[in-house]
Formats: C-alpha cells, structure tokens, sequence
C-alpha cells in the first residue's frame, strides 16, 4: 500500500510512504508514482487522539502511544 500525504504534522508538507509486503516501510519526499487511487482521507491526530474520515472506511477513532499534532489530507494507493 502506498499513502501520498498533504499537510503539516509529517516531516515532509508531502511525502509518500509506502508499506512492503513484509511490514517495512520507506517514506520519500514528494509524490512517488505512480498512482492508484484506491481511498481519499483526511487524518486530524491532537495529541494522543487521531481522527480519520476515509472514502472507503468510514470513520475511525484511534488512541496512540506518543503525542503529536498532524492535519493531513492523503491519497492511499495500490502499489
């Protein structure tokens, strides 16, 4: 899967992340095609909380382990 991500809270304003097969994952920035729309979300995370509105699964309430602030707008893709 990959996840083309637009906002603040990332190290990069966009970046695309993609997760391997065998759980790994490499972040690059810029938008690394190419591109297969398979979901559009928004991910709103204030600091343990995370919030996601995603176009194929709905809404998600999520709690982590670290404090963060991130607004991001993404696109996840097939690879």
């Amino acid at each position: 899967m990959k996840y083309i991500e637009f906002g603040i809270g990332n190290r990069w304003l966009v970046r695309t992340e993609t997760e391997k097969p065998d759980g790994t994952e490499i972040e690059a920035r810029g938008i690394i095609g190419p591109v297969k729309c398979r979901s559009l979300y928004i991910r709103v995370w204030i600091r343990r909380t995370v919030w996601i509105l995603d176009s194929q699964d709905g809404f998600k309430k999520a709690t982590k382990a670290r404090n963060q602030f991130k607004v991001i707008f993404g696109i996840r893709s097939e690879l």
